[in-house]
């Protein structure tokens, strides 16, 4: 059986979804809930829940918020490495949802910084591993984050890579990013991202321009659907599921756990897209980054 590594943040997401513009030093009203979140907490939750048994790393506060989330992670059957780190704060994102389900993120990521070495488990067992881009940006935890990725390259296991949004790569710089694709063999992201990374506006372009640094590139395109292409295969490229959106919030880490299951199963590309596409469809239907149960 497949069992997947996620490697990268835990978090406690306070949304708001606000139904009019935000006024500026005044009162806006806003429906307002909490959710568990963090791109590899996230990850995890929506391979579990889907069949694909998943070991989280998790880092979390002596505090309210991370009994909050690790419970939470308890119900999606996720398994994990549970560090409390004493004294500091379980990671929070304060996420603002507009009329159009479009967000806007703030994160603190609290007791997720100084991952390291320890905190990998025993790798007997695992297919893959995911590996958020939080934990490779955030300078406490870069160094522990390569340790991590050269002993399970050493192992073999196949590695893929989520980047993180333009605005923290920024933090690092175009070339580091791009030295770290080098060392993964399957880079999932978002237009954005794939811009960012390769310098070329045309998608198609761009995975072509990326597969000179990794063997596989995947490109989430929001409502154009997603593309994928491997240095052995030719480019495929799939719609949009047609949904009411909601909330986009974890819609990327969604499709990720799509993709990765489809993938590492049969290692198929137009049938990894279509269950990314249907994964992101569900998450974008609710609001919050993991799944209804």
């Amino acid at each position: 059986m497949t069992r997947v590594l996620c490697i990268g943040d835990i978090m406690l997401d306070v949304t708001a979804v606000v139904g009019a513009p935000i006024r500026q030093g005044v009162e806006t009203r806003a429906v307002i809930s909490t959710h568990g979140g963090g791109a590899a907490a996230n990850v995890a939750s929506w391979l579990a829940v889907n069949g694909t048994p998943s070991h989280l790393i998790a880092r979390v506060g002596d505090d309210a918020a991370g009994q909050t989330v690790i419970a939470e992670l308890h119900k999606y059957g996720v398994e994990h490495s549970q560090t409390i780190v004493p004294g500091v704060g379980t990671g929070v994102v304060i996420v603002l949802v507009d009329a159009l389900g479009e967000r806007t993120m703030f994160p603190d990521s609290g007791a997720n910084s100084g991952l390291s070495l320890a905190d990998l488990p025993s790798l007997d067992g695992f297919t893959a591993v995911y590996l958020s881009g939080y934990p490779l940006v955030n300078p406490k935890s870069r160094d522990g984050a390569l340790a991590i990725l050269h002993a399970v390259r050493e192992r073999g296991l196949t590695v893929i890579f989520d980047p993180s949004t333009v605005g923290v790569l920024l933090e690092v710089g175009l070339n580091q990013v791009r030295e770290w694709l080098t060392m993964v063999d399957v880079v999932i992201l978002n237009e954005e991202e794939a811009h960012f990374l390769s310098g070329k506006n045309n998608p198609v372009e761009a995975a072509a321009e990326l597969l000179k640094s990794t063997p596989l590139v995947v490109i989430k395109r929001g409502s154009n659907g997603a593309l994928a292409q491997s240095r052995e295969a030719a480019l495929v490229q799939i719609p949009a599921v047609d949904v009411d959106v909601v909330d986009t919030t974890g819609a990327g880490d969604a499709f990720a756990a799509g993709f990765i299951q489809a993938w590492i199963n049969k290692n198929r590309l137009l049938e990894s897209l279509h269950n990314g596409a249907t994964f992101a469809a569900r998450c974008v239907a609710t609001v919050g980054a993991r799944p209804l149960i």
